[in-house]
């Protein structure tokens, strides 16, 4: 190699040094091993109610869909899943307790494995955010109370849903229920799913325990905060045990009010089930930020889910109105792993990409979001145009 050659090389390879010390690194952006599980980067796909599962059964559609926001070594968590046929509240969501359900997701969790992501499963039952028209033979919805839901407005802010008053669970009848999340896992391993969330928030059954503002239980899974939690922890000992668990996360909301489910003391709640959780080992905590008053509105909060991070000696997910820059401060200071977003996930199927890019992302349309279009509102958020981008640079 001749000196100006040699001169040419030492000068590239300085402009790489300089190149790698000037490009700032974008903390979720970076890897992650979360258990057995490589991650490439820590912007994850929440898990997102579409109401397109046609009589329950998951459908073609949802192969578009959820390959579109798999990036390779990227973390998608599906929607909420019904664990049996009492679980339902909406209109068209899937479930995985007969046969043609799990049969109906394979394919979608194929095209999601083939482009290199990672995919669980949210299994859900809903307790009493449901009416008798989504209950088997017209039966009142099952719940830890009695205690009605008020009519709610529904998320499209223009519907009233109304709710059948509940019927208390007896305590011989808990087994079952929890034998139905344990069915429910293995189904999505045999779907092929990677694992499981248990879906502990927003009101629904397993929360319907755990918050004393609806638990009103006095035998031992109501009154004390190890009472209220002990069905929580049944389902997660069960679901550990049948799928093992390490494939297994849980999603909890002990700050949230949503469907009247409150807590008088959401830090101890929080904390306690934290540290609860790593008696069993399971591969990640799933918190919403207490910020969140609905699911859509966020509000200035004292509250912090800083020392249940602290508790908990899995991987951490965060959730609840996030953005890009929060986001990143979020990995970079340590208060959590991963950052799961949802209605910007929705609109920017290539939501990793736009934020490596730091490009405009797409507005979502908060009027699709629960129509059963297949395609409109769905799968048809347009993907960045890189080269535009690349020419308006250069202008």
């Amino acid at each position: 190699m001749g000196s100006r050659a040699k001169e040419a090389k030492q000068n590239q390879e300085e402009n790489n040094d300089i190149m790698a010390i000037e490009t700032p690194v974008i903390p979720f952006l970076t890897p992650y091993k979360m258990g057995n599980f490589n991650l490439s980067h820590r912007v994850v796909l929440a898990p997102l109610t579409r109401q397109r599962s046609y009589n329950n059964v998951p459908q073609p559609h949802a192969i578009l869909y959820y390959s579109q926001r798999t990036t390779k070594g990227g973390f998608l968590i599906a929607e909420a899943t019904g664990v049996s046929n009492t679980a339902q509240g909406n209109p068209n969501t899937p479930s995985i307790w007969t046969k043609e359900q799990v049969e109906a997701w394979k394919p979608i969790v194929d095209a999601v494995h083939a482009k290199g992501g990672i995919f669980f499963c949210q299994i859900r039952h809903v307790g009493r955010v449901s009416n008798q028209d989504y209950q088997p033979n017209g039966q009142a919805p099952i719940s830890s109370t009695d205690k009605p839901l008020t009519p709610q407005i529904r998320a499209n802010g223009v519907d009233v849903a109304q709710f059948t008053p509940p019927r208390r669970l007896r305590i011989d009848e808990i087994p079952q229920i929890v034998n139905d999340f344990r069915l429910a896992a293995r189904n999505a391993i045999e779907a092929g799913f990677d694992g499981v969330e248990l879906h502990g928030a927003h009101g629904y059954l397993i929360d319907q325990f755990l918050k004393d503002q609806v638990n009103d239980r006095i035998d031992q899974y109501g009154g004390s905060l190890e009472n209220r939690c002990r069905f929580a922890l049944e389902i997660v000992e069960a679901v550990s045990n049948e799928i093992g668990a390490d494939r297994v996360g849980i999603r909890l909301s002990p700050f949230a009010n949503y469907m009247e489910s409150g807590d008088s003391n959401p830090e101890a709640l929080g904390l306690y089930m934290a540290e609860s959780l790593n008696k069993y080992g399971i591969l990640y905590c799933h918190m919403v930020e207490p910020r969140m008053n609905t699911r859509e509105e966020k509000s200035e909060c004292p509250h912090s889910l800083l020392p249940m991070r602290k508790a908990f000696k899995g991987t951490f997910l965060v959730a609840g109105g996030y953005d890009r820059e929060d986001g990143n401060k979020a990995i970079a200071e340590g208060r959590a792993d991963l950052v799961v977003y949802g209605r910007l996930f929705l609109a920017n199927p290539d939501l990793p990409r736009r934020f490596e890019l730091n490009a405009p992302l797409n507005k979502y349309n908060r009027e699709t979001f629960y129509t059963s279009d297949p395609v409109v509102g769905y799968t048809d958020y347009p993907f960045l145009n890189t080269s535009s981008l690349v020419t308006k640079k250069n202008d």
